[in-house]
Formats: structure tokens, sequence, C-alpha cells
């Protein structure tokens, strides 16, 4: 019987000898077999690492001095391990306490998740510092006072995880909302910019994610790879500047009562904006609350993305046009019989009533719609319409920010486009235009006839190197002889006007404008769209400013309601832009 257990121990022995040695020549094989080797090499990488995509931090947004509108702030994703909860309880009582989250459901999430296969669930998101700094003094606590309990329900936030992230954040709150946009979230959950800057720069803001493979192991984890952070943008935009103008228009729809309102202050030496101001803006750190802020088909920033018929302000192009041209001179002569006929449409003045003679200033200063009516028809059909186009009307300015509109220029040949259209275009009916459109096209004339592309990035910021952006000209729609006696003109007709607009001290160009708003019915509502745009000082212009006050109740007139905000805006801009007075500028030219 020894014997017989003998023989089968030495036989399972010489099978498990047999078994090893096999196994000892496979390990062999694959040693000396470099393309076995390589093969398991390269099975056991897969399995000992994982891709991950590794996100940048986005770039900054800086104002033209240096101040930050739009940087990036640490919060955190809340999440359970569900494997290491020990108390549902206490995690749900927690949360409630300190995130206010509703303690039924983050039971029911922790307890009995969506997933039988789930091994992590995400209570909440996007929670600044503070709340987690105070969530871990919960787990130190708890963890204090039962370190010696055996109880199996004692208080514990095991499985209770905080994943840090970016999330955008505004120090300006609704400062320059509408020229920044925001960052929101897709379907997806990924980070997009919405409208202004944040859209029209997405991808450069957001910079390049990178895909890495990270150990499984944390053992082997030595750090998290860093990518460089997208590009960072330095606008033209000028914080006090920005802050001072949405003051003042907040005030001019205050006094006036008007429904809407726009101010674009550029310099119309190189298309920089300093301001773009209008109305409603929004708490950008609140960005979910767009709806209840834009509501229906409320444009998020006036001044690129809804075009209106601008009224008298248009009358700046076509004096310019019909100067340049040769069609008039200043010196013209019209007689003014209070009515024209253009295209079987009769024109009257904005009074119906009757100037009698009047040369170019005073067609312009008395902002006479029959003049200007019959300067066009001086002009011609076949280059009226062209000297509009190079000034850019019923085109994108090309300004760097998502949403432009390029409003409606109707010409011949278009099916609606009439006779009559030649003479209440003139006056700027029948036509719509962006209220930045009509200062970029108008700056040309503040600028020796030169239209400079708009923009509102002054420089981007790309891995530690500064990139400036170069002044462009879009056009050259006038000569400098034109833009210079038109400047004239428009300089003395709010000084013989002793037009509310003017600032002391300082000479300044500019033109009113009152515009009937359209209805399905013509132009029977009794509402206006007020205007008035200015520059100075008119030997050395370092701004141009376009206001626009939709549908003014205090009075219907661009030259009571818009001409006094311009005055304003312009006080504070020869202050803020360190410009002195023209009398102490000549003087010291003369040294």
């Amino acid at each position: 019987m020894n014997q017989e257990r003998f023989l089968r121990y030495a036989m399972l022995a010489g099978l498990l000898t047999i078994l090893a040695a096999m196994i000892a020549g496979q390990m062999l094989r694959f040693q000396f077999d470099s393309e076995q080797a390589a093969k398991i090499r390269r099975r056991a990488e897969a399995y000992s690492r994982s891709a991950q995509t590794v996100y940048p931090a986005r770039g900054q947004i800086y104002d033209r001095w240096g101040h930050l509108l739009a940087g990036n702030t640490t919060v955190y994703e809340v999440g359970v391990e569900l494997q290491q909860v020990l108390n549902p309880h206490s995690i749900a009582l927690t949360l409630n306490v300190v995130l206010g989250l509703d303690y039924a459901q983050v039971r029911q999430a922790v307890e009995n998740p969506a997933s039988p296969d789930a091994v992590y669930v995400v209570l909440d998101d996007f929670v600044p510092q503070g709340k987690i700094d105070l969530l871990e003094q919960y787990r130190t606590d708890i963890l204090a006072s039962t370190s010696a309990s055996r109880d199996k329900d004692r208080p514990s936030l095991n499985g209770l995880v905080f994943t840090p992230h970016l999330q955008r954040t505004y120090p300006e709150h609704s400062l320059a909302s509408n020229v920044l946009g925001f960052v929101g979230r897709d379907q997806e959950g990924r980070a997009i910019g919405y409208f202004g800057v944040e859209a029209r720069y997405d991808d450069q803001l957001a910079g390049q994610p990178v895909t890495v493979w990270m150990p499984n192991d944390p053992k082997l984890v030595t750090e998290t790879p860093t990518v460089p952070e997208g590009t960072s943008l330095i606008l033209t935009i000028d914080r006090e500047v920005q802050a001072e103008m949405e003051a003042v228009l907040d005030q001019a729809l205050e006094s006036s009562g008007a429904a809407s309102g726009t101010i674009v202050v550029l310099d119309p030496k190189t298309g920089e904006i300093l301001a773009m101001a209008t109305t409603p803006r929004l708490d950008l750190n609140k960005y979910w609350r767009y709806d209840q802020v834009f509501k229906k088909d409320t444009p998020f920033n006036r001044a690129i993305s809804q075009a209106y018929e601008p009224g008298s302000v248009f009358k700046v192009f076509t004096m310019a046009s019909a100067l340049d041209k040769g069609a008039v001179k200043p010196e013209t002569t019209f007689l003014d019989t209070g009515v024209i006929e253009v295209g079987g449409v009769y024109i009257y003045n904005w009074n119906r009533g009757v100037w009698g003679p009047q040369d170019m200033q005073g067609c312009l200063q008395h902002s006479l719609n029959v003049c200007l009516a019959w300067v066009a028809t001086q002009i011609g059909t076949g280059d009226f319409y062209p000297y509009l186009n190079a000034f850019g009307i019923g085109h994108l300015t090309g300004v760097d920010m998502a949403g432009e509109m390029s409003g409606r220029l109707k010409v011949p040949g278009d099916a609606d486009w009439y006779e009559a259209d030649l003479g209440t275009n003139s006056f700027g009916q029948g036509v719509a235009a962006t209220p930045l459109q009509m200062a970029a096209g108008i700056a040309a004339v503040a600028n020796e006839g030169k239209m400079m592309v708009p923009h509102v990035v002054k420089a981007r910021i790309i891995d530690g190197v500064q990139y400036e952006t170069e002044p462009r000209i879009a056009g050259m729609p006038i000569s400098a002889d034109t833009a210079k006696n038109l400047q004239v003109l428009l300089a003395r007709s709010l000084q013989d006007e002793a037009s509310t607009a003017l600032v002391e001290g300082y000479k300044i160009a500019g033109k009113t404008g009152t515009a009937e708003i359209p209805t399905p019915f013509g132009y029977t509502s009794g509402q206006t769209n007020a205007s008035f745009v200015g520059w100075g000082p008119v030997d050395d212009p370092r701004f141009l400013v376009y206001i626009w006050l939709e549908k003014p109740q205090s009075s219907i007139w661009g030259s009571e309601v818009a001409a006094p905000v311009f005055s304003e805006a312009a006080s504070k801009l020869v202050v803020l832009l360190n410009i002195p007075p023209d009398r102490e500028r000549k003087a010291l030219y003369s040294q």
C-alpha cells in the first residue's frame, strides 16, 4: 500500500516537474523571442496605463491697462466612490448642511445609484473652495470623534471625494459683459464660449487639450503633466472709460425713459474700441440667467447685433459723398421750399417748415431733409450707393466679436428698391445699420478719409509672448480734403446753434439724428430713435462717440435727448484720456 502511494506521488511529482519545465521553457522562449517578448510588453503596457485628456487653463482676458476682466478660479466636483461608503446617512446629512443639497436625493443616489454597475456618483459641481474647506473640517472632526468607536453605524464620510477643476470667473461682474460674452457648458458638459470675445476667440482661449497615458497604479503616478494654457487677450477696452460710459448710459435711460441705449467709443485713427456700453447687461458669473435678462428677441449686444434706421446722423454720409464727388461745395446754396419730390414721393422737413436759402452748413445745421434729398439727386443713383457701400453700410465691419449683423442697404436692381429710396435714404430712412457700422463709417470723416476696421483685441499672449494687433484700413471712401471740409461744416454747425453737445474748452464736430420707427403700417408709431455722433478735439481727434437711445419718452428729438448725453460722455473722456483743452494744447504746440 505504501509502495503504491509512493508511486502515485512520484508520478504526480514528475508531471508537475514536466509542467514546470514547460512553463520555464516557454518563459525562456519568450525571453529570447524578441517578437513575442515585444508583444507581451505591449500588452502589459496597455493594461498598466490608460489614456487621459488634460485640458489647459483657459486664457485670461484683460483691459488695455492689465485689469483682469475674465479669469479662472478653482472649483470642485463633489462625488462619492460607492465601494468606500460606510455611512450614507452621514454623507447625505453633511451635504445637506454644507451645500444645501436635498437629504433624501443624496441618500438615494448613494444607496441606490441609477446604474447597478456604477462605482462613482456625482452629487454636486462648481463648489467653491470655502465649502470644500468646511467639508474637510467636518471629515477631520468626525475622524477625531470616532477613532476609538467600533459601532458599525458610527458617523463616516468615507467615499466622499472632491475633484478640482477650473471655472470661468468675471471679477467685474456685468462690466463690459456685452463685449466679453461668457463661458457656459454645451450638452456634453464641455466649456464653450458664447457671444462676444469669448465666442469669437473660443478656440484660442481654450487652448489645445493633450491626451496622455497615465499609470493605473496610483503609486506610479508622479504628477499630472502640465499643458500650456490657452491664449490670453488684451482688449482695447479701457476699464475706467467703460465703467463711466455705462454709468452715463444708465443715467440717460433713466432721465429720458428710453427703452434701451447704446454708446460706442472708438479711436478714429486706429479703430480701437475704447468702450461699448449697451443694455441690458448680465452678471457673467450668473450666465445661466441669460434667458431672464435677454427676453424674446433682445440681442446680447445691440451695438453690433441690432440694425435700426439711424435718421439724420446718416446725412454725414450723404454730404460726404456729395462733397467728394464735387456735386456740391460748402458754399453751394439751396432754396428750401419745405418740400421736394423724388421718385413720386414728397419729402418734407422734420418740422414741415420752410427754411429759404441755405448753404450746405445750414442744411446740416438745421438738419433739412429736403435739402439732403436734393443733394442726393445731385450725386445721382449711380454714385450715391457706391459711396454708401464704401462707407460699409450694409456690410459687416469685421469687428472681432461674435454676433455681428450687416444691416441692410437696398440698392438699384433689388426687387424692393424704388427711385424714391434715393431721397429717403439720404436722411437715414429706409436703410438699416448697426451703431458700430455708423460709428466706423463716420470715423473716416474724423480720420482724414481713412476708415479703419474696428477691433476690440489689442494683443494676444501666446506662450508668454505678446503679439500686437496692427490697425487695418478698411478703405478710403472720401479724400482727406473732403473729410476736412465736412469736419469744419459739422463743427461750425454745433457752434452756431449752441448745441447742447458742446464741451467747454474743446472744439467738437458732430451731428444729431432723429428717426421715426417704422411699423407694418408705415411710420405711424409716434416713437423715434434718437442718436448723436460726435468726435474731438477737431484738430486732433482722439475719440468718436456714437449714441443711440431707443424710444425716448422725455422728448422724441435727438438734439434734446442724445446731444446732452454726448456732452456728458465727452466731458468725462477728455479727463480719462488726459486730453488738455484746445488752448493749452495749442500753447504747448507753439513752444
